[in-house]
């Protein structure tokens, strides 16, 4: 299971949330992020017209001093920010496009970023879709590990998402920036090397603005997923790569003519790679990860599109067999 120290670490830490949720009197999630400001803060519980009350804040303060004695490195820290996140889903449920992205496919996309990119050159990440950031902390935390000099750019419209995102970067000491703006608006970032996210699935609700991307329905409004793609592509640098969890259907749908489109005018579609069926409830729910390459100077669509099935991300057998499968595709293709 996990070490005893994060075992210890989580008890604790639950213990120091739940003491300021009862102060505060806010939601599980205000709470964290109160928590894990204060751990920022050098362990510093912050006062503030008198709440958290003295004898509320000495006992924080006892967990802190016991929390301090305990070393987690980067990663262990962000799967401890992970359990305490999802403890909270469970007291105060998360509608499904603002569940965390589970570790199993961020450490997928931690392997395909290592594939298609070169580790001598730094590598800037950016997520249209944040959330709480655990997919692109996976990421920029994985890579790190790896020797990746890597920063992160991360764009939500939700307010107390993008405040657990931006604690736990605090937290984890690494380099991101963070904007709380609607992702499909202009965005102040220079063109970046890969594109991620795990993105929302419904529909966009400014139809004046959709209709000014390709994506775009000419009648009603358009899915989001979509949208998001194409604004992600645009930041792009020209041979970079966008890497995209979408529904495993999203060729078989009433707006796929649009999307197809932009397919083909901007990005080649590179790969396919259909997750395990055992990750999701029903068929419907199927989820795919696409591999976009934005066209460039000497860029090309690969002879052979790559179409793989996971059947599995329990069993190191069947992961370490698509690995494989992948590491041939490429070399086979040629791609840049």
């Amino acid at each position: 299971m996990f070490p005893e120290k994060i075992e210890e670490s989580f008890h604790l830490h639950l213990e120091a949330i739940q003491l300021l949720q009862t102060a505060l009197e806010s939601s599980y999630l205000d709470a964290y992020v109160e928590h894990v400001e204060n751990i920022v803060d050098q362990y510093q519980v912050r006062v503030i017209d008198g709440v958290p009350d003295a004898k509320t804040a000495e006992k924080v303060n006892e967990i802190y001093r016991k929390l301090q004695t305990i070393s987690l490195e980067q990663e262990e820290i962000r799967k401890l920010s992970q359990l305490l996140l999802l403890k909270g889903a469970q007291t105060e449920p998360l509608q499904p496009n603002h569940q965390l992205t589970p570790d199993s496919i961020g450490f997928l996309f931690v392997f395909l970023i290592e594939q298609l990119t070169k580790k001598d050159h730094p590598i800037t990440v950016l997520d249209l879709s944040v959330g709480m950031g655990n997919l692109l902390l996976t990421v920029i935390s994985n890579l790190a590990i790896a020797n990746y000099h890597v920063a992160g750019i991360g764009v939500d419209n939700d307010e107390t998402l993008l405040g657990i995102a931006a604690a736990n970067s605090q937290w984890l000491q690494v380099d991101t920036q963070l904007f709380h703006q609607d992702g499909l608006q202009s965005l102040l970032v220079d063109p970046v090397d890969i594109a991620i996210g795990d993105l929302p699935v419904g529909y966009y609700p400014i139809d004046e603005k959709a209709q000014e991307f390709v994506t775009g329905s000419e009648d009603g409004h358009t899915f989001a997923h979509h949208l998001l793609m194409e604004q992600s592509m645009n930041y792009v640098k020209d041979g970079g790569f966008g890497l995209f969890l979408v529904p495993s259907n999203f060729l078989e749908t009433e707006q796929s003519s649009y999307l197809k489109k932009w397919l083909g005018d901007t990005v080649y579609l590179q790969g396919i790679i259909q997750l395990p069926d055992e990750l999701f409830k029903n068929e419907v729910s199927r989820k795919s990860i696409l591999i976009l390459q934005r066209k460039g100077t000497e860029i090309q669509q690969v002879p052979e599109v790559l179409l793989a099935k996971l059947t599995s991300l329990k069993d190191p057998k069947h992961v370490t067999a698509f690995f494989q499968e992948f590491i041939t595709w490429k070399k086979s293709s040629g791609l840049n």
